[in-house]
């Protein structure tokens, strides 16, 4: 792997690949089938502190840098893309209130998972994919508290969180400038979820409806502002596109791996097919794609580190890796000929599980307007 991480960092990913490799990767073909959420890894991979690597150290967190983590999420995606993005979707829950939450929230929400929760981010709703500023969501204030009502959509760890960051209206007519953005902890009356989406990839990943029905929480649940929720938004995603980027160069490392060892085994014509140079040249098209994906992740996350302006280099990150994870999955397809196509071998579940990565945090087309916009200026 060539992110280039501290010493604690690479001890840590020798632990994570051999936490993988015995508790993740196998067993998560038969969830995969299921559709079951695998509680009994997840908690294994609480016990190591897997899902709060992303958790500031002032807060208990490890402390490492982002590039440090994401050597860690792409091992995790190599043995399963819907195990990484539950662990990646939980940092995402997290970063509305570490970018604009008080000390008090950014406290709250950290505990929790180092106590073994999960966070959660609403913003997606039924007619308001894209298009974030026409949802109708809303909170109205009442005293001291908010009054929550609407529903949100293929919400990652929507059943299973331990708290949401929630996207609302405060003031329809002002557009996106009347949105806001408010903590609700799990168990919160009015607060519900539903309609688990049966999902053609990440299926060891949950994705649900979150309900709000008159959803009262304190006034002190407003994260930054009113009138500032699409900003933090945009902001958060800004943030969390290099991750599924991150995820998605796992799932193309995965395809690369499968594939020089099938190429290894198959026999055709008297020798190994890899020995076929134009599997050969396949495979470094494959290796060229990944490769660079991964940098492009590893830049965008270093800019992060050093405060740096990152959303054009995010949008990259995300688009072409996701594009170039759907491209290796197939190829690596075709490496394995009919055998690619069927279940019973490994290759056929990464291009399911690549698809998603093409739509989710923005859709590609999104980040095509982001990375043009950055580019060519308003």
């Amino acid at each position: 792997m060539a992110y280039l991480i501290s010493e604690e960092a690479n001890d840590l990913l020798q632990d994570v690949r051999e936490f993988c490799e015995n508790e993740v990767k196998e067993q998560c073909k038969e969830f995969d089938r299921s559709g079951e959420w695998p509680k009994e890894i997840y908690d294994k991979a609480i016990e190591m502190q897997l899902h709060s690597l992303e958790v500031p150290e002032e807060y208990g967190g490890p402390g490492l840098s982002r590039v440090d983590v994401a050597a860690l999420i792409e091992e995790m995606a190599i043995a399963d893309a819907g195990f990484a993005t539950t662990i990646s979707a939980s940092g995402l829950g997290t970063k509305p209130v570490l970018i604009a939450g008080n000390e008090e929230q950014k406290k709250h929400v950290c505990d929790q998972i180092i106590e073994g929760g999960f966070g959660a981010f609403c913003l997606t709703e039924p007619g308001a994919g894209s298009d974030a500023g026409a949802g109708t969501t809303t909170a109205v204030k009442d005293g001291d508290e908010y009054i929550l009502n609407g529903r949100k959509c293929f919400i990652t760890n929507g059943g299973i969180a331990s708290f949401y960051c929630i996207t609302a209206m405060t003031d329809k007519s002002k557009g996106v400038k009347g949105i806001s953005m408010f903590l609700v902890d799990a168990g919160t009356p009015g607060l519900s979820t539903g309609n688990e989406e049966d999902k053609m990839g990440i299926r060891t990943s949950n994705t649900c409806d979150v309900v709000l029905e008159d959803c009262r929480i304190p006034a002190k649940n407003l994260i930054g502002a009113e009138g500032k929720g699409f900003g933090i938004a945009m902001k958060t995603l800004d943030q969390a596109r290099a991750w599924m980027g991150c995820v998605a160069a796992g799932i193309a490392q995965r395809g690369i791996n499968e594939a020089i060892a099938y190429g290894k085994e198959r026999i055709q014509f008297g020798k190994p097919i890899i020995k076929n140079q134009a599997l050969q040249f396949k495979i470094a098209d494959m290796a060229i794609k990944t490769e660079t994906a991964r940098q492009m992740v590893a830049h965008a996350l270093t800019r992060m580190d050093l405060g740096l302006s990152h959303s054009k280099e995010a949008a990259i990150a995300k688009c072409y890796a996701s594009d170039i994870a759907m491209e290796v999955a197939s190829e690596a397809i075709q490496m394995f000929g009919g055998y690619g196509y069927s279940r019973e071998y490994p290759v056929e579940k990464l291009l399911r599980d690549a698809k998603i990565f093409q739509i989710f945090e923005g859709s590609n087309e999104i980040q095509r307007i982001v990375i043009a916009n950055n580019t060519i200026g308003r």
